[in-house]
């Protein structure tokens, strides 16, 4: 699907529409009426619709046109991009209310909520791609990332009721990464078979980070119209250590063991491996057989980026997050 026309600056003018979850992290810390106003102070006539489920978020997008702000976590910016991917006419508006926000930092989004939004005058509109998944288990859509090995695995042990921590899925995955001992897989990227290898790690990486804030890929950029491939041959792993001091400065894709690479469309068999879509898990299945495709479909979405933003997606340290 060709992409929408947009100009590259956004206007100040017409209807633009709020999206806020209520149930985002920090939500309480800035009530809607006060992202009307600030939308209001831009030049824009405000629609503010209020989503709690998923129901209420495709009722609050099936008309939107022009620029459409979401406030809310990851999930709640995934959620809403699944139901805009591929529509003529709007643009995403990120507000970052969560605790890893994972695609503000992409974008260089940073701040208090009132903050961004005033940020946004003279914000460039710039498009984003996506992933797409077709898979023995049906199809799917990410922003962030789609794979197998330690971290899928990792992300279907995570405890969500322990509260998410960047830290703590560190030091998670780089324990999964010692312990894994993977199937050999043959892996094709753009039609280019990888020699059969057990893979400990296999992320296809569309931003730099994924989960609680794991900067897996520090070189992808999801304007590029490439997905990038993170692999890790589980013959060749690093110890602990080295994984998690890797995750802390920012080099993850340096390490010895990892090796990365872009394409477009990659290939991975399925051997009933449990795989990550973004945030959610698709379980193992014993006996499953066939291939996943994954494939990136360039400018699905378009965003707004402030024209003066902090630094993108900063690097985890131990000294900002709680383990």
């Amino acid at each position: 699907m060709t992409a929408p026309s947009f100009p590259p600056v956004l206007p100040l003018q017409g209807v633009a529409t709020l999206i806020f979850n209520t149930n985002a992290g920090g939500s309480d810390a800035c009530p809607p009426d006060l992202l009307v106003e600030e939308l209001h102070k831009l030049g824009f006539r405000p629609v503010y619709r209020a989503t709690d489920s998923e129901e209420d978020l495709v009722q609050a997008l099936s008309d939107v046109q022009g620029p459409v702000f979401v406030a809310g976590g990851d999930g709640t910016i995934r959620a809403a991009a699944m139901h805009l991917a591929g529509r003529e006419g709007v643009a995403l508006g990120v507000i970052p209310m969560g605790t890893a926000n994972n695609i503000g930092r992409m974008l260089g989004i940073q701040g208090k909520p009132l903050e961004v939004v005033a940020s946004y005058r003279g914000a460039q509109i710039l498009p984003f791609d996506m992933g797409r998944v077709t898979a023995p288990w049906g199809e799917d859509l990410f922003l962030e990332a789609c794979g197998c090995g330690a971290f899928a695995d990792v992300l279907a042990e995570y405890d969500p009721e322990a509260g998410k921590s960047p830290v703590r899925a560190v030091q998670a995955l780089s324990t999964a990464l010692r312990d894994l001992e993977p199937a050999e897989a043959a892996v094709t990227l753009d039609g280019e078979a990888l020699p059969e290898v057990p893979y400990a790690l296999l992320e296809i990486m569309n931003t730099k980070a994924t989960g609680p804030r794991l900067r897996m890929a520090t070189s992808a950029d999801p304007h590029d119209g490439l997905l990038d491939v993170i692999r890790i041959d589980a013959h060749e792993r690093d110890g602990v250590l080295a994984y998690l001091a890797a995750l802390a400065r920012d080099d993850f894709e340096e390490l010895p063991s990892v090796q990365a690479s872009q394409a477009r469309v990659i290939v991975i068999p399925y051997r009933g491996q449990a795989f990550h879509v973004d945030g959610e898990v698709r379980p193992a299945e014993q006996g499953g057989l066939g291939n996943v495709k994954i494939e990136v479909w360039p400018g699905a979405l378009h965003v707004l980026v402030p024209p003066v933003t902090l630094p993108a997606d900063a690097a985890l340290t131990t000294t900002d997050v709680s383990a």
